[in-house]
């Protein structure tokens, strides 16, 4: 059960997307029926893409020269996700699933401590894993279709619109003058115009939601194992540095 938690957070940790794809290099050969010369590798030409926030696609450099990377592991992709070979769609696309997964990590680790140590306007209480279920009906339809049409609004933006004559030209495809994660959406216009600064907004936004995937991970792992929430366990753990039993109050309860 260990390893398949620890396996769950590592994987976490870096950007997926469903379906990321190996794209080969274009092998050209250049021999003749009189000689039989050997094979030659030419790579495909990469396309022009304009400047977005300042970030150049540049195929020479890992993840195409998209921020993120830090000290002390600098570029971090042990599973090979921005390997070299692989298109700046997919790579973009794999940006895109871990800008997104981060921010939504981001509210739930918020929501775990503060829908806990808050009694909400249903009455929910215990852990955060247990809470969903409790919410009425009216509630979690409302909450589904907010949750959709924010989804809808996201494709609308970033993705190109199906071909259904041609699915292949269109499906998985991001828009070349979109940059993953910007859906226009800055209520505070926190967000810089000088291309440095937005690399490294972005980097720390980056890191802030690599963090909250794993604390999250954590801390769902956690209620599953115990059935307490965060505070309760945080309690339940203090009771035993400071030398008392967390028991003894229990009686003969199954869980406590």
């Amino acid at each position: 059960m260990k390893l398949t938690i620890l396996a769950t957070i590592i994987s976490t940790a870096t950007a997926f997307a469903p379906s990321a794809q190996l794209k080969a290099t274009s092998i050209a050969l250049r021999s003749s029926p009189e000689s039989e010369s050997p094979q030659e590798e030419v790579e495909a030409p990469v396309p022009v893409v304009a400047s977005i926030n300042g970030w150049t696609p540049d195929p020479s450099m890992p993840c195409y020269g998209l921020p993120g990377a830090l000290a002390p592991t600098g570029f971090f992709d042990p599973l090979g996700f921005a390997q070299k070979g692989i298109s700046l769609n997919d790579v973009k696309r794999n940006r895109e699933a871990e800008v997104m997964h981060g921010r939504v990590a981001m509210i739930a680790s918020l929501g775990y401590l503060a829908g806990e140590a808050v009694t909400g306007p249903f009455s929910i209480v215990g852990p955060a894993n247990d809470q969903l279920q409790q919410m009425p009906a009216p509630a979690f339809a409302l909450l589904t279709a907010a949750i959709g049409a924010a989804e809808l609004n996201r494709a609308r933006i970033g993705w190109v619109e199906p071909d259904f004559g041609s699915w292949n030209k269109t499906l998985w495809k991001l828009r070349e003058n979109y940059y993953p994660g910007d859906i226009g959406f800055d209520p505070l216009n926190l967000k810089p115009e000088d291309p440095a600064a937005f690399a490294g907004m972005q980097t720390r936004e980056l890191q802030n939601g690599r963090l909250a995937m794993l604390g999250v991970a954590g801390m769902c792992a956690q209620e599953l194992v115990n059935h307490r929430t965060i505070f309760e366990t945080i309690n339940f753990y203090q009771k035993i540095y400071g030398g008392e039993n967390p028991y003894a109050v229990c009686g003969d309860a199954i869980i406590c």
